[in-house]
């Protein structure tokens, strides 16, 4: 049986922003985002994801049930949970820790951007973190000293 993953826009854009975004495809193959995701991701560059053939588009068929998270999420993280529900996933990628919360509630299974970074050095994908961490915290995406710190151990680095 082949393993649904479902991504997020931070993941996205973040990785694709350091050119590193072909990092979901060595570790999963291909990986499914809801229209939401699509939206917030191309709303700067409409082609962002034009050559990616492997990151696939997918309607949530629960309409009615994005209405109950509406207030307290965005809509690309609603979408993402509701996906993973209907089309039950192995694993979703998601860095905003509201939204992990709601999807860890829910049992579903969760890793972000640094959780997917410490799979591809372990995978011999990537030979260190640190400078990707790095590339990311000049491109704007916040990590804590302390999980910093906590990375490059996991790492061993």
């Amino acid at each position: 049986m082949r393993k649904m993953v479902i991504v997020n826009s931070t993941p996205i854009i973040v990785l694709h922003t350091i050119g590193r975004l072909g990092i979901l495809k060595e570790l999963y193959g291909e990986v499914v985002i809801p229209n939401a995701v699509r939206r917030e991701v191309t709303v700067k560059d409409k082609h962002l994801l034009d050559s990616y053939d492997w990151i696939h588009t997918v309607d949530i068929t629960n309409t009615a049930a994005k209405e109950l998270y509406t207030g307290a999420l965005h809509d690309g993280e609603v979408e993402v949970m509701l996906l993973a529900k209907e089309r039950n996933a192995n694993l979703i990628i998601m860095d905003d820790g509201l939204a992990r919360r709601h999807a860890k509630y829910l049992n579903m299974t969760v890793t972000g951007t640094i959780g997917v970074l410490l799979r591809a050095k372990d995978n011999g994908l990537i030979d260190f973190i640190r400078p990707i961490l790095e590339k990311l915290v000049q491109n704007g995406f916040y990590i804590s000293d302390n999980i910093y710190r906590k990375v490059l151990d996991l790492a061993k680095e």
